[in-house]
């Protein structure tokens, strides 16, 4: 008869992985360190070859190649099981009832997140958010291993399996100061824009990629060197008059510019937009509840 390995031996060591200590890893699965150094003992076991390097005590835990890829897999694995477990509470009480975990990025989550809670506050009382902001990247590696139920993001973007549904168009616009706008031309050509003049987001916000391509900036000699690591910082640069930028239109919305004296234009090109959805694992048994969540947002946006 084959043994398979537990749950909870691979929830070990994914613990071990992330803590690098077992007294920190035995002090956050609630066991004694002798327990889970036998579970994972038992794991390597199973699986036929060490998964950690066994050095002194006083050097940092160092995990093998076999070691990481079991740890990928069996948080994938612990998602799953996470799954499966929401599956049976679908038939105990109302169904939006519980806490959900729910990541967004920083270019979205300033300008929506507080309206949702509100809104789903007086809707659904019984439901709780709990909020996370981070990027596309590390959230949609979250949502693989089960550490968030679903993300509220700008598409397109590669989700892997993951299922997704479009919930709104958010357009992009161009900032400029006062000053700068009298000296350009309304629509905006880039020809006409200095060089470097276009100030963009770090490339880990999804938000540069969209705007680059939605508006149609295919010179890269308008482009800065310099990227900001917030929409708000590149509205003080523009306010200052170092430039240009894209701003999603709900972020303007949002008062985002107020105060600013800066002018709001349209960028070249049509239909400048991003489209904004929610993801989630196709194993997930909450589809209603992403349903509901997403018909919400639907409606702020």
């Amino acid at each position: 008869m084959n043994k398979w390995p537990s749950l909870k031996q691979l929830y070990y060591l994914v613990t071990l992985f992330e803590t690098r200590h077992f007294s920190d890893a035995a002090e956050r699965c609630f066991v004694s360190q002798s327990t889970l150094s036998k579970g994972i003992q038992n794991l390597e076991e199973m699986i036929g070859c060490p998964l950690y390097e066994k050095k002194d005590k006083k050097s940092p835990l160092v995990f093998t190649y076999a070691g990481e890829q079991v740890v990928k897999q069996g948080r994938e694995l612990l998602a799953k099981g996470q799954d499966l477990i929401e599956l049976g509470r679908l038939g105990q009480g109302d169904l939006m009832e519980g806490q959900v975990k729910l990541g967004c990025i920083p270019t979205i989550a300033p300008f929506l997140l507080g309206d949702l809670v509100q809104e789903v506050n007086i809707r659904y009382p019984k439901l709780h958010l709990l909020l996370r902001e981070d990027t596309t990247s590390n959230l949609l590696s979250a949502l693989k291993n089960g550490e968030l139920d679903v993300l509220v993001l700008a598409l397109p973007v590669e989700i892997g399996e993951m299922e997704s549904r479009v919930v709104g168009h958010d357009p992009f616009k161009m900032i400029l100061s006062r000053n700068q706008a009298s000296h350009v031309r309304v629509p905006i050509r880039y020809a006409d824009l200095p060089d470097e003049s276009v100030f963009l987001l770090e490339n880990e916000h999804c938000l540069t990629e969209h705007a680059v391509s939605a508006c149609k900036l295919t010179a890269k000699e308008k482009i800065n060197p310099f990227m900001a690591t917030s929409l708000h910082t590149l509205v003080q640069m523009v306010a200052n008059g170092l430039g240009t930028t894209f701003i999603p239109q709900m972020a303007v919305e949002h008062g985002l510019l107020d105060n600013q004296n800066l002018v709001v234009v349209d960028p070249p090109g049509q239909s400048a937009y991003r489209l904004i959805g929610l993801v989630w694992r196709p194993s997930s048994s909450r589809r209603e509840v992403f349903g509901h969540l997403a018909d919400l947002v639907s409606e702020l946006l």
